[in-house]
């Protein structure tokens, strides 16, 4: 899977499930009900979609079935990163940055930690 495109319904089942794994049906149902306002039967349907697309396998755990993600977060991040980058700014993150700086969204604290990032990657190695 080189590419990893996923609905905000699958986000809010990998963060679930990133956070701690295995999870029973119970227990992911459980949380996106307090986290997303989900019913159990949408996170039963959103699972079975999933399981479906190979982003989360369903095993058994003890006595019962519990779900792992297949999918890496950083994986997914970079890809819909990149994603949003090539849709919204033609691939450019220096549009990206100047549309933000423009409209004053970014805050002192963040420009900061941009102008961390950016030395250290100036550096030649990752944050």
């Amino acid at each position: 899977m080189d590419h990893i495109k996923l609905t905000s319904g699958e986000w809010n089942v990998l963060n679930c499930l990133w956070e701690r794994s295995p999870r029973t049906v119970m227990q992911i149902a459980g949380e996106l009900e307090r986290t997303a306002g989900w019913a159990r039967s949408t996170t039963i349907t959103t699972l079975h979609r999933m399981e479906a697309k190979g982003l989360v396998r369903c095993g058994q755990a003890g006595r019962g079935k519990a779900y792992v993600p297949l999918v890496d977060r950083e994986r997914a991040e970079v890809s819909e990163t990149r994603s949003f980058l090539d849709r919204v700014y033609r691939g450019s993150v220096g549009m990206m940055m100047s549309a933000m700086a423009q409209r004053q969204e970014l805050s002192s604290g963040e420009i900061a930690e941009l102008r961390a990032i950016l030395d250290q990657a100036e550096k030649g190695g990752t944050q």
